[in-house]
């Protein structure tokens, strides 16, 4: 289904659950898929004993990526012009997290492609914001 013009209007929100219960094995996969194995992601003695956390967290990119499959799926692939955001909190192993994408404006870009500004905000289990950002994508 592709995202219509005439289905949208301003204050719409979609929201999906991107991950139930985060897990370790999820976490270290990421490390894998993206090359990044800083130990705070991996190595519970590094992560407590030499920085100080209360354990491994998630890469911020992880997040980002989770909630980025939230935005394609509510505008279609191929239609993202933009997607940016902070990170506002750690991911902890067994989060579960829920993205939410509101819609903030709708126009016409120069060449007439209708276009879709958002707001997106990712929360936890406990209510507590993630992730905050925006994207724009293309709709018909």
């Amino acid at each position: 289904m592709t995202l219509q013009t005439s289905e949208l209007k301003v204050g719409d929100v979609h929201t999906e659950v991107v991950v139930d219960d985060l897990t370790r094995t999820q976490i270290v996969q990421y490390s894998g898929a993206s090359g990044d194995y800083n130990p705070l992601h991996s190595d519970e003695i590094f992560a407590t004993r030499v920085a100080g956390f209360p354990g491994i967290f998630a890469h911020g990119m992880l997040t980002m990526g989770l909630t980025g499959k939230m935005v394609t799926n509510y505008v279609g692939d191929g239609r993202l012009r933009s997607f940016g955001g902070r990170f506002r909190a750690q991911v902890w192993p067994g989060d579960t997290l829920t993205a939410q994408a509101e819609v903030v404006d709708i126009r016409s870009d120069d060449g007439g492609a209708g276009v879709v500004e958002l707001r997106i905000t990712t929360t936890n289990q406990d209510g507590v914001e993630v992730f905050t950002g925006e994207a724009t994508a293309t709709i018909d």
